[in-house]
């Protein structure tokens, strides 16, 4: 087996490994993008506390806000910092990706509305691939 072929495949397990122990804050994450889902699909946070994303499959992922799922007062979030929802779809698919999450990488966002918050990856909304954070004081 080449070098580079056996590194790589070292890191992709030792990565999925690692994610087993970090969902549901028992770890460094709290949610995990896998294939086409975010898991656990519902989370509930406290307001000022960072809620975590981890990319534990191998296709990069969005953590995009839907602006009709803020709460009154809730500022627009997503991964790539956008400002918009229009702005994040169009930030992925019209330059080149803007906003993904890569293997193994990590994103937070710190809420400080209590409410609920729908959110969805970018490129597998399609596939289903949506979320619910419910934050409470």
């Amino acid at each position: 087996m080449r070098r580079r072929t056996f590194l790589a495949t070292t890191a992709g397990v030792t990565a999925t490994l690692a994610g087993c122990g970090m969902v549901g804050g028992s770890g460094d994450a709290d949610i995990e993008m896998a294939k086409n889902a975010y898991l656990p699909e519902t989370f509930e946070a406290t307001v000022g506390e960072p809620v975590v994303w981890v990319n534990n499959g191998s296709r990069g992922h969005t953590v995009t806000a839907y602006e009709d799922g803020l709460p009154d007062d809730a500022e627009y979030w997503a991964s790539g910092g956008f400002e918009s929802e229009a702005a994040a779809r169009d930030g992925f698919w019209e330059r080149g990706g803007e906003g993904t999450i890569r293997s193994g990488e990590t994103w937070s966002h710190t809420f400080e509305v209590p409410g609920t918050y729908a959110y969805f990856c970018v490129p597998h909304e399609r596939a289903g691939m949506v979320g619910t954070v419910v934050v409470s004081e």
